[in-house]
């Protein structure tokens, strides 16, 4: 059986995660996960903080505090919000002296390989204080869309965009230094050279690619590929041990696909599993699907493949699982103009955490923009869950606990019933809106399931065929009312006994 290693690349260590993170890829691969564990696989789970990008430095300067220390502090916070929401990766992913040594050895055998060029690139560079500008540091419009922005992965487009092609750059650390471009030697990865790859491995996964990342490749693909650097001129960062480059930094978006091997190696190594190398689970029968934003589509899909064609050995993705921007009350989330909503707020607000799943699944920004309200949570999880499923518990509790006979149709009616959440939850197609959809849909039709004294087995064993397939979003309910959660491989049940049912708060 191949091993499945569901990929959720971290967020910036500058801050907590608020609910349009998690409405984005978190929420979404823990709900694959959970499915693909129950159907019978071998799944890893990884995920955590990216602790190089220098939006930590221009957060932590904003704060006053010291940029290790922020994303120390970050790491914790993250990880307390996943666990509070039901998130349960495998392994997740700090700073620290072996993810270094991680990110230190796949390069090195890029470098030992010839893969990378010595380059001359133009960066935006302040006269005043004698720094290139990179990233965070620098802002300008996007010579793809114009939308204004740091430099890097553009918000609007999905394009990468080198620091020095920003039209009219200005400094984020001091906006009123003037700013020039200026010419340094970096280590690059020559992305037009593995082309004949990328358009191979594009044209093999266009069926599935949502919109927005489609389009992007297809632009990217529709011109010369860039040389992507590799190590930057700047302070912040792990240092690049070469010596064409002493004093400069292995650039952090590049870490995509050292970052996920550390993850997957973390998530074996806690689930008690010896491997050789970080790297191992990388090479042969495995199963690579990554959730994350549109944004970060060059960083992973574009550069991420390349760096794998050109080591050869390694495992290509199955899978990319985008998504779209959340937005509270029609606006961006924004943390600093706090702007935002945590899903630990809204538990200590009394508000169930089964319910903030299935909102966040209902609402997900899959392929468009989608909106948060606190109304609108209200209105949807009591109207579409928790009053027809507690009508529904009532119905069963009101039964005796003895053996009842299931028919035929009962077996057929859950065996289609699980191919549907099927559909939504597998890795190809995958959907968490697709799968509450399936949810309300199915809560509905049971909710008005004629019981009677005859049927009420094949009611009971539909409505336990339910709860499995409905356990991946709603995690509380399928653990108080489920011996376990496993999806069964034949629906050849010929008696079944009512099991108490717990309902849903409002």
């Amino acid at each position: 059986m191949s091993k499945l290693l569901v990929i959720a690349p971290g967020p910036t260590a500058n801050g907590d995660l608020h609910l349009g993170h998690l409405a984005g890829p978190f929420l979404a691969a823990d709900i694959c996960a959970r499915y693909a564990r129950a159907a019978g696989c071998d799944v890893l789970f990884g995920t955590g903080i990216h602790s190089t990008q220098n939006y930590i430095v221009t957060t932590a300067r904003r704060l006053g505090v010291r940029p290790e220390d922020l994303r120390e502090k970050s790491a914790g916070e993250v990880e307390a919000s996943l666990a509070a929401m039901g998130i349960e990766p495998d392994g997740f992913v700090r700073f620290d002296e072996r993810y270094v040594k991680t990110v230190v050895t796949f390069f090195d055998r890029l470098h030992s390989a010839g893969k990378l060029r010595l380059r001359a690139v133009e960066f935006p560079y302040s006269p005043r204080t004698g720094e290139f500008l990179t990233d965070a540091y620098v802002r300008g419009g996007c010579p793809v869309c114009l939308s204004d922005g740091c430099a890097g992965l553009c918000e609007g487009c999905g394009h990468w965009i080198a620091s020095g092609e920003l039209v009219d750059p200005r400094s984020t650390l001091d906006p009123d230094d003037p700013v020039e471009l200026r010419s340094a030697e970096v280590l690059v990865l020559p992305v037009e050279e593995y082309r004949a790859g990328l358009e191979e491995f594009f044209a093999r996964h266009a069926p599935t690619l949502r919109p927005r990342l489609a389009r992007m490749i297809e632009e990217m693909l529709a011109r010369p590929l860039p040389d992507y650097p590799i190590t930057l001129p700047i302070s912040w960062g792990i240092p690049a041990p070469f010596p064409e480059v002493a004093g400069q930094v292995f650039y952090s978006d590049t870490e995509t696909i050292t970052w996920s091997i550390h993850a997957s190696a973390l998530a074996a190594q806690r689930r008690g599993e010896v491997l050789e190398s970080d790297d191992q689970l990388w090479f042969g029968d495995t199963e690579v699907v990554y959730f994350f934003g549109s944004d970060a589509g060059f960083a992973f899909a574009v550069a991420g493949v390349a760096m794998l064609l050109a080591l050869e050995e390694y495992v290509l993705p199955e899978q990319f699982v985008t998504n779209e921007f959340y937005e509270l009350e029609n606006d961006k989330f924004s943390t600093s103009r706090g702007h935002l909503v945590t899903g630990q707020e809204l538990l200590a607000q009394g508000v169930p955490r089964d319910l903030i799943r299935f909102y966040l699944a209902s609402t997900s920004p899959e392929f468009q923009r989608t909106n948060f309200t606190r109304a609108a949570m209200a209105e949807v999880t009591s109207s579409r869950l928790v009053a027809p499923w507690n009508r529904i518990a009532a119905k069963v509790n009101a039964l005796a606990p003895v053996a009842l006979p299931v028919s035929e149709r009962s077996r057929v009616a859950a065996r289609l019933m699980a191919e549907r959440f099927a559909g939504a939850y597998d890795v190809r197609r995958f959907s968490v809106t697709a799968a509450a959809f399936t949810l309300t849909e199915q809560l509905a039709r049971l909710d008005s399931f004629p019981l009677t004294a005859e049927n009420a087995g094949d009611f009971c064993h539909e409505v336990d065929v339910f709860l499995r397939c409905a356990a991946p979003i709603l995690t509380d309910l399928a653990a108080s009312a489920l011996p376990d959660t496993a999806i069964p491989a034949t629906f050849d049940t010929a008696r079944f006994t009512p099991r108490p049912l717990p309902e849903l708060p409002e």
